[in-house]
C-alpha cells in the first residue's frame, strides 16, 4: 500500500470571528482517509511560519494556512522555493489571497478541495526584505491597517470604522517613484503595489493584476476631494478603480520608491515600520499552490 501524503494545517486560532473548534474535527472527518494529517495551533505572531518550516523539512506535500492573510503571509513565505505547496482555509477579516485564488470562503468547502486539487505556481513579491503574496504599500490603507491592529475586535465592520475615522484626519505624503520606465515625484493619498488584484473583502485596488505574470502592479491613489470617497469606493468594490480619474496604475517588474522619512507600512494586511527607501521586485513563480 501507497504512503499516504503528508498534509500540515498551521491553525491561527484567534483570526477573523470565527470560532474553530469543531475545524479539526471537519478536517479528518473529510481528509482522514487520503492524507497523513497533522494539524498545529499557532501561539504568536511568527509562529506559523516555524511551524510551516518544520512541515517543509519532513517533506509535506501541502502545507495549509488556516486563518487571515497575515497567516497565510508567515506560511507561504516558509514555503517558497520548495517542494511543499501552499493550501488556504480563509478564516480572516480580509481574505485577500483566497478570493483572488477563488478558494470557498466556507471552511467545509476549502477542506473539500484538498480531495482533487491541481498544483500551480504563482508570483510574489518583495518590499526590501519582507515577502508579500497579495498587497503590500504606504500611505492611507497602511495606516489604517496600524490602527486596526491595535484593536481587540476584528472583522470587516471594525476595519471599516476605522477607515471613517482617520479619512478626515490622514494627510497625503510626497513620493518619488523609479522604474525601468518611469522616474516621476507625486503627492498620494495611497501606494499599493499588488501581486494579486485585492486587498481583500473584493475591494479591487489593482483589477487587472496577474498572479503568473512575473510583475508588479503599482496603483496609486492621488489625493481627491472627500466628496469624491463614496464613488472612490463603489469603483474599488465593482473592479472599476482603474477608471478613476485620481488613480495611475504601473506593471513592472521592480520600482523603487522613496519617502521624506521611515514610517507605516503593510504587506498583505500586517503593519511595519519601514525605511524611507523601499524597493519592491516581482519574483515569478516562486510559490507553489495546491
Amino acid at each position: 500500500m501507497p504512503e499516504m501524503q503528508k498534509i500540515g494545517f498551521i491553525i491561527n486560532p484567534i483570526s477573523g470571528t470565527q470560532k474553530k473548534t469543531k475545524l479539526p474535527d471537519d478536517i479528518y472527518a473529510t481528509l482522514g482517509n487520503h492524507y497523513d494529517i497533522d494539524i498545529r495551533f499557532t501561539e504568536r505572531r511568527g509562529h506559523a511560519y516555524e511551524l510551516a518550516r518544520g512541515m517543509v523539512e519532513q517533506q509535506y506535500s501541502i502545507v495549509v494556512a488556516v486563518g487571515g492573510d497575515g497567516t497565510v503571509n508567515e506560511v507561504a513565505s516558509a514555503l517558497v522555493h520548495t517542494p511543499s505547496a501552499l493550501g488556504i482555509i480563509p478564516c480572516g477579516s480580509g481574505n485577500g489571497l483566497a478570493r483572488h485564488l477563488q478558494i470557498p470562503l466556507d471552511w467545509k468547502e476549502a477542506i473539500e478541495l484538498f480531495l482533487h486539487y491541481k498544483v500551480v505556481e504563482i508570483d510574489y513579491g518583495t518590499a526590501n526584505d519582507i515577502k508579500f503574496f497579495c498587497t503590500c504599500g504606504v500611505g492611507f490603507d497602511a495606516h489604517v491597517g496600524h490602527i486596526f491592529s491595535q484593536n481587540k475586535k476584528r472583522g470587516f465592520w471594525t476595519y471599516l470604522k476605522s477607515v471613517l475615522g482617520e479619512f478626515i484626519r490622514y494627510k497625503p505624503k510626497k513620493y518619488k517613484f523609479k522604474t525601468a520606465e518611469y522616474k516621476f515625484k507625486k503627492k498620494a493619498f495611497l501606494v499599493t503595489f499588488a501581486n494579486a488584484s485585492q486587498y481583500g473583502n473584493d475591494a479591487y485596488i489593482a483589477p487587472h493584476a496577474d498572479i503568473q505574470d512575473g510583475l508588479i502592479d503599482v496603483s496609486i491613489l492621488e489625493p481627491f476631494p472627500a466628496i469624491k470617497a463614496v464613488d472612490i469606493g463603489m469603483k474599488l468594490m465593482s473592479k472599476k478603480i482603474d477608471r478613476c480619474q485620481y488613480v495611475q496604475i504601473l506593471r513592472t517588474k521592480e520600482v523603487f520608491l522613496k519617502r521624506k522619512k521611515k514610517g507605516v507600512f503593510h504587506y498583505d494586511g500586517e503593519p511595519c515600520v519601514m525605511k524611507k527607501k523601499i524597493l519592491v521586485k516581482a519574483h515569478p513563480r516562486g510559490l507553489k499552490v495546491a
